[in-house]
Formats: structure tokens, sequence, C-alpha cells
């Protein structure tokens, strides 16, 4: 046979196949991600919403046990969503989404309080969520808050967030500009620009 006399050039034509398979593979994943990247920037729903925070008391990340509506309202605007640390897709999307809406803002990222609320409180410690926060750039504009299951159901059923299982969660972002005033609900995945575009509308409708 013509590649027994030849195994340097079997070994060649061999390799030749592995590689064009790795590259075909590469390619098909890079366009899935390109799809489901113009699928996720579709996806948001903008609407507004009139929500009544209840009076509960959550844990923040740092220990301290505060007043969720006299935390949530110290006169900045707010970006304000729902995780848990377990979460391996929607959650860590949602935070680096609100990590570069940061980033973009510069030196006026302090003018903006993120709150970030677990909706899996009995697993979420104070501990475990400083470790989550970690990985986003957080500093002191940006509280994660867990506390006990009924406070957190009482919150996410304010926000028309409850599933009743963690699993069955889906992504939402609140953006407020001022305490007393409705709130910008997106629903679906968007991106740190529309964000932007979105918290730049309010200031310039105020």
């Amino acid at each position: 046979m013509k590649w027994e006399s030849d195994p340097a050039g079997l070994c060649r034509l061999a390799a030749s196949l592995v590689c064009s398979s790795v590259l075909s593979l590469a390619s098909a994943h890079a366009q899935a991600q390109e799809r489901a990247a113009v699928e996720m920037t579709d996806s948001a729903r903008f609407s507004s919403a009139v929500i009544t925070v209840p009076d509960v008391q959550l844990i923040r990340a740092d220990g301290k046990e505060l007043s969720l509506r006299a935390a949530l309202d110290d006169g900045r605007p707010l970006v304000l969503n729902f995780i848990y640390t377990s979460c391996t897709s929607i959650c860590p999307l949602l935070s680096q989404v609100v990590a570069d809406f940061r980033a973009r803002l510069g030196e006026e990222r302090s003018q903006v309080h993120v709150v970030s609320i677990s909706i899996d409180p009995e697993q979420d410690t104070p501990k475990i969520l400083r470790n989550y926060a970690r990985q986003f750039q957080v500093d002191s504009n940006w509280d994660y808050f867990t506390g006990t299951r009924a406070a957190s159901f009482a919150v996410q059923r304010a926000f028309g967030v409850y599933r009743g299982d963690k699993m069955a969660h889906t992504p939402q972002t609140f953006l407020r500009l001022a305490p007393g005033q409705p709130w910008t609900r997106i629903d679906g995945f968007l991106t740190p620009t529309q964000l932007l575009h979105s918290y730049r509308q309010l200031l310039a409708a105020r």
C-alpha cells in the first residue's frame, strides 16, 4: 500500500484532518456564540412599573441588617437585580452586564446605587455573597443582600419575579431614577450599552 511505504505522510494527513475538524468545530462554536449574542441583545423588553417595596429587613453582605426601603431610598439612581451565587448561567451574565455598565460610567459610578438581592437566602450567607461579589469589581456603591426566606420571597413578589424555585428564575433588571418615581423593568438579557442608554434617557427626562 502507498501509505505503508510513507508512514510520515500518513501522519501528516491524519494531523491535517484533525486540525481541519478542530477548526470547523471552533468556527461553528464562534458562529453559535455570535447568534446567541444577537439573540441576547434583541431579547430585552422594557416597560414601566409601579412597585411598592415591602417593609422588610435584609442582611447586607457586610453582615449589617437594614430596612430594604431605607437602603434603596438613598436619593441616587438605582439599578437592582436578583441573583443567586450557585447559578452558572443567568446570574453571572447579569452581574457582568452591571459591572461593565459601571465601568462605562467611570467616575460617575459613585452616583449610581446598585443592589443585587439573593433569591437563595438559605445558601447565600453574607460571606458567600462577599466572595461572589469580588468577581465583579464591587465597591461600596454596589450592595448584595440576603435575609430570611420570608423576606426574600416578599421582595421577589413585590417586584414580580417570584417563580417558586430558584432554578426557574428569569433575567430581570430594574432601574429607578429617584425614590417615589416609577421603575423601568427590563425583562430578558440586555447589554451594558442598553443599560447605559436607559440610564442616560432617564437622566435627560428629569
